[in-house]
């Protein structure tokens, strides 16, 4: 018997429905896939079947006594207190009452001890806190520490274990890899693989549905389509199905011509025509009219200039650190023209600061790194702060004129950023009207206007529909300059890249050829340097600097902190930019977004500020 049924659903939010006579079952046991293009109506589906929408029309069906838990897209703003806290929140005013248990106990409190502890009684609950200690341990995470606190991985753990211990049959999961690196994406896959209810979930990491989908749900126009099988099996099925209904619609169209023909032939024709064949007509009119087409793809363009100098950045003997943590340590590498190098590493292993380095931005403590001759740089920056809130996506694009110049040939701003989805009307608006994906397509579009031959993307695929990511698959592919690419998406990676750069921890970056699944095969075998890959640096007492000259006691005073004020403003900035991204930003007063972006840049410049100088005072 299923779990869950949905027979004949509809859902509008205005204009054509976004979900149109949709049925679907939920069987014990399966992991189901969500996909769809960015804005069909994934997460509103997960909504319906969690109860958290009502449907317009139609029923949706809950198996007596199944539990449903959901984890949210992001992190809820309001979620405070300890680890234990959010848990128990799960199993909600029982879970409250566990975690009120838990703060008296820590102070001390005798008399709130004992009401508590008979209320739990009274309502046999001592059975969910075991399940609660037993979900931290499951996952393993630390109970007693602040939420706050944690990186946006661990939240999302947490997050996770909050479903859990509800013990769902079906769990809902709305893209459960967002804001994790490649080490806690692999630990969530294989945990997934473990549980034992039914999985829902929707994500554009294709790694992800390749080794968990048994069954492959697609939302198109409206309509639901089920594609048994694996992703791989669907992608085929697919494939075959637009074509099958491009031919049918050509052929629909060819008749219609035909008949609108004749219903214009002369007065003859006329005054002799077939009623019957009238009616049909205009029953064609009608279908025509209510045919929803497949949105289409961008068609993305690269900037070409001519070719740098044949070795692009030469590394040696780079190492640098803060805090007594040091992130790279003795690294001599050289990037030659055309070359495709992958970044991999975890969050704050030290990936931006060797980008960084390897752009000339930032002087290593030790060791040089030169950039070569004739480069020109184009850089996609993860937190999209080359975009200018107070403009529209035309003027961020192109600064106020109206034809930009592509490989030789102008092209009008429109049709320019037409060929990346956005409609005349959705190219004029201001900018915080824009979704992050959209955002992330517009930060693609300016990019892709700049001529360049050195190309540096830091996680571009955030948000991307997975349309989107192919074809920039394809245009990296195509890319005919140097490519440096940070990213967490396992297959954009094997896809694109030739050799990649593995952050391994304790400073030490390993060369390998090949992407994402060549490192795998080709890593060190041995334990304890296997453990340590993907993992950040642990602290280890810098090597001795070359001789200084004898800073004030001032200066030594100001570059003791600056490693505290440079992890505050990136730990402020990192928060910003993860709130600037949820939907409910955009939907505030232009002022406040506008204050907001004026505080992130103000930020990033004191960023900068604090790493010239302590470049200036440790040099």
């Amino acid at each position: 018997m299923s779990l869950v049924q949905l027979q004949c659903v509809d859902f509008s939010v205005g204009g054509p429905l976004l979900l149109e006579q949709v049925d679907l079952s939920i069987e014990p046991n399966e992991r189901l896939c969500i996909v769809g293009r960015n804005g069909e109506g994934k997460s509103t589906l997960m909504k319906l079947i969690s109860g958290e929408l009502r449907a317009d029309d139609g029923e949706v069906r809950v198996q007596t006594g199944a539990v449903i838990a959901r984890m949210p897209q992001e992190v809820p703003q309001d979620t405070a207190g300890s680890v234990f806290d959010v848990v128990a929140e799960g199993l909600g005013d029982l879970g409250r009452l566990l975690a009120r248990y838990q703060h008296l106990l820590a102070i001390g409190d005798l008399d709130g001890l004992g009401d508590a502890q008979a209320k739990i009684e009274a309502r046999h609950g001592w059975d969910l806190n075991r399940r609660v200690d037993e979900v931290l341990t499951q996952l393993e995470l630390p109970g007693a520490m602040d939420f706050s606190v944690l990186s946006g991985g661990m939240k999302r753990r947490v997050l996770l274990a909050q479903a859990l211990v509800r013990k769902p049959d079906v769990l809902l999961l709305d893209e459960p890899t967002n804001h994790l690196d490649i080490e806690a994406i692999g630990w969530l896959e294989g945990f997934l693989k473990q549980f034992a209810g039914s999985l829902v979930f929707v994500t554009h990491d294709r790694s992800l549905v390749r080794a968990l989908a048994t069954r492959i749900v697609e939302i198109d126009r409206g309509a639901l389509t089920d594609w048994p099988g694996d992703y791989d099996n669907y992608l085929r099925r697919r494939g075959e199905r637009l074509h099958a209904e491009s031919q049918a619609n050509a052929l629909f169209d060819k008749k219609l011509a035909q008949e609108e023909v004749w219903i214009r032939q002369g007065i003859k024709a006329r005054r002799t025509r077939n009623e019957g064949r009238v009616r049909a007509l205009e029953a064609l009119r009608r279908e025509r009219a209510a045919r929803r087409n497949l949105t289409g793809n961008a068609r993305m363009t690269l900037g070409r200039m001519q070719a740098s100098g044949k070795k692009v950045i030469d590394l040696k003997h780079v190492t640098h650190g803060f805090d007594g943590r040091v992130l790279i340590d003795d690294l001599s590498t050289t990037v030659m023209r055309s070359d495709r190098i992958g970044i991999i590493g975890p969050n704050g292993a030290g990936k931006s600061t060797l980008l960084k380095i390897m752009l000339g931005e930032l002087l290593p403590q030790r060791g040089t790194a030169e950039l070569g001759t004739g480069t020109q740089i184009a850089y996609f920056d993860q937190h999209r702060l080359q975009l200018d809130d107070s403009l529209n996506a035309v003027d961020n694009v192109a600064g106020g004129v109206d034809f930009i110049e592509l490989n030789g040939h102008r092209k009008h701003i429109i049709g320019y950023l037409q060929d990346f989805l956005f409609s005349p009307e959705r190219a004029r608006a201001p900018i915080t009207r824009l979704s992050g994906g959209e955002r992330n397509r517009l930060l693609l579009a300016k990019l892709f206007a700049q001529p360049s031959n050195l190309l540096v993307m830091d996680e571009p695929t955030n948000d991307l529909d997975v349309e989107t990511l192919e074809l920039l698959e394809e245009l990296l592919t195509d890319y005919k300059g140097t490519l440096l690419l940070v990213s967490h998406d396992r297959t954009f990676l094997d896809n694109v890249v030739s050799s990649t750069l593995v952050l391994e921890g304790q400073g030490r970056i390993g060369e390998y050829v090949g992407g994402y699944t060549d490192w795998l095969r080709q890593r060190p075998a041995d334990p304890q340097v296997a453990s340590r890959a993907g993992k950040p640096a642990d602290r280890v007492d810098p090597a001795p600097a070359a001789a200084k000259h004898k800073r004030s006691f001032k200066e030594q005073r100001e570059l003791d902190q600056l490693p505290r004020r440079i992890e505050q403003l990136e730990s402020e900035i990192a928060n910003r930019v993860a709130a600037s991204s949820e939907p409910a930003f955009f939907k505030q007063d232009s002022g406040v977004i506008a204050q907001a972006r004026k505080v992130l840049d103000a930020l990033q410049a004191d960023l900068d500020t604090a790493y010239a100088r302590w470049t200036e005072l440790d040099g």
